[in-house]
């Protein structure tokens, strides 16, 4: 539920490193001791509306998510990510939440969710659900009271007058704008004020500077750690607090950006006031002792706390906690998104660029924390789309190789792509709130498609005759049952990718990384005693031949493990280090004797 071009364009200005050299070589110290079951996880995210219909009405659900719960424990997934189940008007497809303590009919119900997780406990897996603190639903009873203010909920959510302009009409409280294009502050008839909204007009401000508010959000997490959830994923994490108004009760104007000359679009100002601010980091911290106390008490796993910011990487750090007070787990690494050509096209990025994105998190990683890699998600075209099909599985490589955490969006493991949604069937209000002649650049309709079971009707989605979104016709060919029976696919690839990384080395050995000129970037995995690997990729579409002797401390040969769909080579082929020859997009996986 974000709009990211302003953060792309900070990324741009002031979070890339500048090299001069035609090698890039980077090198992270050897991991941490795997302690606990989280730190090398296989995170796996599910739209739920996309998933798996089981009642045939062209929507996933609840019930069909649990029918393929076997389907998950076979690709090696250690838990599942489940996007808004609660209930929903669905402006904003569960992101407008109206009831934090049940569940969206369409989805099932709070039966169905408990059938869920025990399934899943029963297969081992663990459930991971989104927790959505910024805002509510304007149809959440919370909301409703606010409105009428009720004892207890006056400053529920962030209400202010307005002002009258010199022709006397009333006017907002100032110039912030909304993620959804437009203005941040909405009329209410009924209350006689504006109510903040920094996303849909139906998504008010919560006010966390109430602690009323503070603490009602606790019990929402605690009510559902009740019903055996191993954490959250925080949406929204930076917009939970706003700087408080001056002593005339007046909020700051936000300056402009200079990014674009449309006064609409969230992208035009600087959200200096109400982003990123340090309140934020603290709250993160206090629902982190929530989880931790709750572990001490009732005993089991660590429950985890995944958090979703677009910032700065110096903030965006700040949530692995500090030396005393323990923060997120996995503040989520996006540089695979944001990084890069400094937008969502990277089709033609080098193998510097690569190897700039690794080490713009490494680098800046605290020590002793854990790395995560995520390469996509429901807010972004799908990786094939944004780095070229022939790199599919060169970034499964990438996101299953490198150290620490791996959260995989679904149908990346299958090769799913974008489909090009047009204007009448778009969905998202990160589209609709534009118009047919723009809404290309704000939707995240493509990458929300229901997924590709098989090449049978609908993709074996739903025995509807339509779904809620197109799904895309190339699932003919690109579908878990196709690919389970071909040889060589997207998924045998991704499954074989799955068992390395049960590896000691790949569990909990250093890393170094390396780009060999702009085609060949080369990543070594390796652990005293124990087998070394190498990840190989020519990630342009020109041959290339390498020496990684010198830049990954190698030598002699090694053996083909792993070969993506390009690759002719098969398991055992010898490759020299010193002279690594690789076809345009070919990545290889090779092995020590």
């Amino acid at each position: 539920m974000l709009k990211i071009i302003s953060l792309l364009l900070l990324f741009a200005l002031g979070q890339e490193r500048t090299f001069a050299c035609d090698d890039l070589v980077g090198q992270s110290g050897r991991a941490a001791p795997v302690r606990e079951w989280w730190q090398s996880a296989q995170f796996y995210q599910i739209y739920p509306r996309s998933f798996m219909d089981s009642n045939g009405d062209g929507i996933g659900d609840l019930a069909g998510i649990t029918s393929r719960l076997s389907y998950l424990k076979e690709l090696g997934v250690t838990a599942v990510w489940l996007s808004p189940i609660y209930t929903s008007p669905m402006a904003d497809f569960g992101y407008d939440i109206a009831d934090f303590f049940d569940i969206q009919p369409e989805y099932g119900t709070l039966d169905d969710f408990d059938k869920l997780v025990q399934e899943a406990n029963r297969l081992g897996l663990k459930v991971i659900l989104d927790f959505v603190p910024n805002h509510s639903s304007d149809e959440n009873d919370w909301f409703k009271k606010s409105v009428r203010r009720e004892r207890g909920y006056e400053d529920y959510y962030m209400w202010h007058d307005g002002y009258k302009n010199e022709q006397g009409e009333r006017v907002p409280p100032n110039n912030w704008l909304q993620a959804f294009r437009g203005s941040a502050w909405e009329w209410n008839e009924e209350r006689q004020q504006y109510y903040l909204h920094q996303f849909a007009v139906k998504q008010p401000d919560l006010n966390y500077r109430n602690p009323a508010v503070v603490a009602q959000m606790k019990r929402v997490l605690t009510y559902w750690l009740d019903r055996g959830v191993s954490g959250f994923r925080v949406d929204a994490v930076p917009w939970c607090f706003e700087v408080l108004p001056d002593e005339t009760g007046r909020y700051p104007d936000e300056p402009k950006s200079g990014y674009t000359d449309d006064p609409d679009d969230s992208s035009y100002l600087l959200h200096i006031y109400t982003q990123d601010l340090p309140e934020t980091v603290d709250m993160v911290y206090q629902w982190r002792k929530l989880l931790d106390d709750y572990q001490r008490i009732h005993g089991g796993d660590r429950r985890v706390l995944l958090t979703e910011a677009w910032s700065p990487l110096d903030y965006v750090m700040k949530f692995y906690g500090n030396r005393t007070t323990k923060g997120a787990q996995m503040p989520f690494n996006f540089q695979f998104i944001v990084g890069g050509n400094g937008d969502k096209n990277n089709t033609n990025l080098p193998a510097t660029g690569f190897a700039k994105i690794i080490s713009s998190w490494l680098d800046k990683m605290p020590s002793g924390q854990v790395a995560n890699w995520v390469m996509g998600n429901h807010d972004q075209r799908r990786v094939g789309s944004r780095y070229g099909e022939e790199r599919i599985d060169t970034m499964n490589m990438l996101q299953m190789f490198l150290p620490g955490v791996s959260i995989t969006y679904m149908g990346e493991e299958i090769g799913m792509t974008d489909l090009d949604i047009s204007w009448e069937d778009s969905r998202d209000p990160a589209a609709c709130n534009s118009n047919a002649n723009i809404y290309e650049q704000f939707t995240r309709d493509p990458a929300r498609t229901p997924f590709q079971w098989s090449s049978s009707a609908n993709a074996g989605f739903s025995t509807n005759a339509t779904t809620w979104l197109p799904i895309n016709p190339n699932y003919v060919t690109v579908n878990v049952e196709t690919e389970k029976a071909a040889t060589k696919s997207h998924l045998t690839i991704y499954n074989q990718l799955v068992e390395l990384r049960k590896s000691r080395t790949l569990q909990e050995g250093g890393t170094s990384y390396a780009a060999v000129g702009e085609n060949v970037l080369a990543i070594k995995r390796s652990l005293q005693n124990e087998k070394t690997y190498l990840l190989l990729a020519n990630v342009l579409d020109t041959d290339a031949t390498a020496d990684v002797t010198s830049v990954l401390r190698v030598s002699g040969n090694f053996k083909t493990k792993i070969s993506n769909m390009i690759s002719t080579r098969k398991e055992g082929d010898t490759v020299s280090a010193d002279s690594v020859s690789l076809r345009p997009y070919e990545a290889i996986i090779v092995e020590s004797d």
